[in-house]
């Protein structure tokens, strides 16, 4: 789960802001653990704000605040991690079909976001919609991220038939 990697650089001291989170950006493993790449527009956060404003990096997965360039902080991260979520549920592109540009536009200026399809499950839809909150101090932490993925898989698991089990039985 990725979420606790990004939730050790949300806890360092100083706290370290990654920028760019992004799918491109998480490699997998022959094992299937899920590693935070490219720190190439990290920054360290200072005080209440990043140390740097640019907002260099790929406009589909950026904050509105980033978007706009104004101050971000770490939250920043949790809205893209809402982004790479809702690519895992629906398994496509993000804003596919508009150009940058557009991307600004929606998301930064008009508050629009991408759509969740009704056969996501609640739990997770929920996490994604709170990620995306246009006000990055209503957004959660990466620990009460992990916490609510955490419920929604042990929920998910219990209501997965026990086939192995009926099968069993069936004997």
């Amino acid at each position: 789960m990725w979420a606790r990697g990004m939730n050790y650089l949300h806890n360092c001291t100083p706290v370290v802001v990654h920028r760019d989170l992004k799918s491109p950006n998480l490699l997998v493993d022959k094992n299937w653990v899920v590693k935070v790449c490219d720190f190439g527009l990290s920054r360290i956060k200072h005080n209440t704000f990043l140390s740097s404003r640019s907002t260099a990096g790929t406009a589909e997965w950026m904050a509105p605040e980033v978007l706009r360039n104004e101050p971000s902080d770490e939250k920043c991260d949790v809205f893209s991690y809402g982004v790479i979520l809702w690519e895992l549920c629906t398994l496509l592109q993000p804003w596919e079909g508009m150009n940058p540009m557009q991307v600004v536009g929606a998301v930064g200026f008009q508050e629009r976001r991408l759509d969740i399809p009704a056969e996501v499950d609640p739990a997770i839809a929920e996490i994604i919609e709170r990620c995306w909150q246009t006000d990055p101090k209503t957004r959660p932490s990466f620990s009460e991220i992990m916490a609510a993925l955490k419920r929604a898989l042990k929920k998910l698991s219990a209501n997965q038939p026990r086939r192995q089990r009926v099968q069993e039985t069936d004997e």
